[in-house]
């Protein structure tokens, strides 16, 4: 690992990763010739004829309404998938939605999904696979080659991309020109932002199961990289890149007939919510659409549930004056009122700074304030649940910092 001391440009956010931040809910669609063929798994190399593609009611639409409806902000559509099969009529491959019976070859997902995306206010995410299934029968500068032509298309077809999402599971070991990649990818697309691979503007958390670590510092000098390696990619120098969470709606990432019954609870949702939106990171669920071409309805009316959860628990915070502190706030209540929820956020403009703080509560009988919780890294969003207590003042306190303490207004519920 390097040991260049990073610029403070390097530990600022952009504006693309404080926008990313605000999203803070989006929903991944694993989608392509894969939903056809139950019982496949990655890299298997079993056969799946372009004849099986055929989702004869897609309905891009009704997807993103859902998006809409739960809270989200983003939607992420697999383009191409490990198994080499585009999702678009690319004019690099053969195996992709223009061979196929779906609408007589003249079919185009990634269209129909992107307009979805812009009617409703919803931003664009594309996820493509740099591996695929027989890739290293090319040289690397051949699937150099291959891969920005894909890339291309993709970037230059449907105009304006906010993130382009790429998956790193069986790049391990990979040659690839990341130079020419990067250049070609910020060129086609300035303001794009790219998780996780070669120039990241966000991070992959380092699981598949939606839980950011306790500690979820912004700052990072290495990346965990794929499912299918321990081993993290350290970074020249340490920069800021905020974490997403991703995880399945069921247990499987594309859509299968035998698992209703593990579609997840809203309880178990929620706990995932807390585990990432409330450690500062992004929250995104995968639902696979079915061979109608249409989400589950038992998937898309769970995640209108916990939208729906969601805004009951934190819509309307309680009533209270805000003073800043030399090391905080102090909010007063007008009278006691129970509470069992704190949310901390950073004003991440300036760079994070925060490394440890402390919630105190004074009760109605208590004399003194009582410290409830100790914590470490704020970050774009904190929420902290504390067993219910009656309180007349609610005190936070930085403890240590790396830097100037800049805290947004706190909000107090009880829910």
């Amino acid at each position: 690992m390097s040991n260049t001391l990073p610029t403070k440009e390097q530990l600022l956010p952009t504006r693309q990763q404080l926008e990313f931040l605000s999203w803070e809910i989006g929903v991944f669609f694993h989608f392509g010739i894969r939903t056809f063929y139950e019982g496949h798994r990655d890299w298997d190399g079993k056969p799946m004829p372009l004849e099986g593609f055929n989702p004869v009611q897609l309905d891009c639409e009704s997807w993103i309404r859902t998006v809409k409806a739960a809270g989200g902000k983003y939607a992420i559509l697999v383009c191409k998938h490990h198994d080499g099969f585009a999702n678009w009529p690319s004019k690099y491959t053969e195996y992709g939605v223009h061979n196929t019976p779906w609408k007589g070859g003249k079919g185009d997902v990634v269209q129909e999904f992107v307009e979805a995306c812009r009617k409703h206010d919803i931003k664009v995410g594309l996820y493509y696979s740099p591996a695929e299934m027989g890739y290293t029968e090319r040289s690397p500068k051949e699937h150099d080659d291959y891969f920005i032509n894909q890339i291309g298309e993709l970037l230059t077809g449907y105009g304006k991309i906010d993130y382009l999402w790429f998956d790193g599971c069986g790049s391990e070991g990979h040659d690839y020109d990341e130079p020419r990649i990067i250049q070609a990818i910020r060129m086609m697309q300035p303001e794009i932002l790219i998780f996780n691979m070669w120039d990241p503007d966000v991070r992959w958390v380092g699981n598949e199961g939606g839980i950011a670590h306790f500690n979820n510092s912004n700052l990072v000098s290495e990346l965990d990289f794929s499912v299918m390696t321990d081993e993290a990619s350290s970074l020249s120098e340490q920069k800021f890149l905020p974490a997403e969470c991703d995880f399945m709606m069921r247990d499987q990432w594309f859509y299968s007939e035998y698992d209703t019954d593990h579609v997840k609870s809203v309880e178990e949702l929620m706990g995932i919510y807390y585990y990432s939106v409330g450690r500062g990171a992004n929250f995104l669920i995968n639902i696979g659409p079915d061979r109608r071409g249409l989400l589950p309805e038992v998937d898309a009316s769970r995640l209108i549930e916990f939208g729906n959860e969601v805004r009951r628990k934190f819509a309307n915070p309680i009533d209270s004056t805000v003073e800043k502190t030399e090391n905080g706030f102090s909010i007063k209540l007008d009278k006691g009122r129970l509470i069992n929820h704190v949310i901390l956020r950073e004003d991440l403009t300036l760079g994070e700074h925060v490394e440890e703080f402390e919630i105190a509560v004074k009760a109605p009988v208590l004399h003194q304030s009582a410290v409830v919780h100790i914590g470490r890294t704020i970050g774009h969003k904190r929420i902290i649940p504390v067993p219910p207590i009656e309180a007349v003042q609610v005190i936070i306190r930085v403890t240590k910092s790396s830097g100037p303490i800049e805290l947004l207004s706190p909000e107090i519920y009880y829910c």
